[in-house]
């Protein structure tokens, strides 16, 4: 403890590029669950303290009505993600930065 409303956490060496004080109001209590816990080795930290998460695969197809459009969707599965973690995206935009998650041209029915 640093002061009456800050905190200053123990990080281990890989998170040194981490600031390690942070006020009372941004710490929350944690329930730790074994199965959220992403390996440090899996993600890589950039130098700006962000990183890129990687679509792993592509777990449904389906589409969305929108007023007087359809448009098709992707449920994604990310690297840093569990299954109930699984975005849904816009199907164009994922062939687009993504084509290798998509073999075939045709579009599921």
């Amino acid at each position: 403890m640093v002061g009456y409303v800050a905190y200053e956490l123990e990080l281990p060496a890989e998170l040194a590029a981490f600031h390690r004080v942070f006020h009372i109001s941004l710490l929350m209590k944690c329930v730790g669950d074994p199965a959220s816990i992403v390996p440090l080795e899996s993600v890589v930290v950039k130098d700006c303290l962000s990183y890129e998460d990687v679509p792993i695969e592509i777990l449904d197809h389906q589409f969305r009505r929108l007023k007087n459009k359809k448009v098709a969707s992707v449920k994604v599965l990310w690297r840093s993600q569990s299954v109930e973690g699984a975005t849904c995206e816009v199907e164009a935009t994922m062939k687009v930065k993504y084509p290798r998650l998509f073999p075939s041209d045709s579009t599921p029915v």
